[in-house]
């Protein structure tokens, strides 16, 4: 999923309603009022034309400032994270009650700071 407040950020730097960039990719202005709200998923055609109408990467549309290796039980896996959630995370290190309830249960944890940002 495209990240919505990146692709609105980018449309508005380049001074183009949504209407405008809709017709530019051939979509409806609907459509692009659901990208940014991320309610609905760009295809890979239109993230291309995102990419090369307002300049930016698909890695910045997509969020991917930080790729971060994890391994559980020799595991590998990558995710990717935005710098605000980077220094979300080692401000919460700071805080080491607050960093090893997250590690306890980090569902429980989500879920909450679901409820207290939507």
């Amino acid at each position: 999923m495209i990240r919505g407040s990146r692709l609105k950020g980018a449309r508005v730097q380049k001074g183009l309603t949504q209407e405008e960039l809709g017709d530019l990719v051939g979509v409806g202005k609907s459509a692009i009022c659901c990208y940014e709200k991320e309610t609905r998923n760009p295809s890979l055609e239109t993230i291309i034309e995102f990419m090369s109408i307002l300049g930016v990467t698909a890695d910045y549309l997509l969020g991917t400032d930080e790729l971060i290796k994890t391994e559980v039980d020799k595991n590998v896996k990558y995710i990717t994270m935005t710098n605000e959630e980077v220094k979300f995370i080692k401000a919460l290190r700071k805080d080491k009650s607050v960093y090893s309830i997250l590690l306890k249960d980090p569902v429980l944890v989500s879920n909450e700071l679901k409820k207290i940002y939507s």
